[in-house]
């Protein structure tokens, strides 16, 4: 079974409670029952994982190039300014593994400072303003390139 690690960067632990006007009033565990639904439902093994530490994230990063396990990223503050973050990312898509960045809101439509993500230029690909379906949609990207590569 195609092994993928959703990553989720800092202050992501707080879902439900912090700002939930924009990040809604779903959990952490409300997440994690959700992506073990549709991993699933898509053929995939989940786990999800979240840390405030920016070197943390940085070696999951490292543990999928290693383990051969894509990634759905929400690399939360991180997206703006660590090239620490990049370049872990690059270095799994170098390794020809997909790599989603996925963000709850729809950072192009808030403040500015979050406009540039440092990692979408080395992503698979981005999904942005969805809520909890923004995991769901890299999920179902990421069983169409396994499936695609399969033939």
């Amino acid at each position: 079974m195609t092994r993928v690690l959703i990553l989720n960067g800092p202050n992501l632990g707080r879902l439900g409670v912090r700002e939930p006007e924009i990040y809604g009033h779903a959990t952490p565990a409300d997440l994690e029952a959700a992506a073990g639904k549709w991993a699933s439902e898509l053929g995939l093994d989940v786990e999800v994982r979240q840390t405030d530490d920016e070197g943390t994230l940085l070696g999951w990063l490292h543990e999928a190039v290693d383990g051969r396990a894509h990634v759905v990223l929400n690399p939360a503050a991180f997206t703006h300014y660590s090239y620490g973050m990049r370049d872990a990312a690059a270095q799994v898509t170098g390794s020809g593994l997909t790599l989603v960045e996925v963000h709850l809101s729809n950072p192009a439509t808030r403040e500015s400072f979050r406009h540039l993500s440092v990692v979408a230029g080395v992503a698979t690909g981005t999904i942005a303003g969805f809520g909890f379906e923004s995991y769901h949609l890299a999920l179902r990207a990421v069983a169409s390139r396994v499936s695609e590569a399969a033939g």
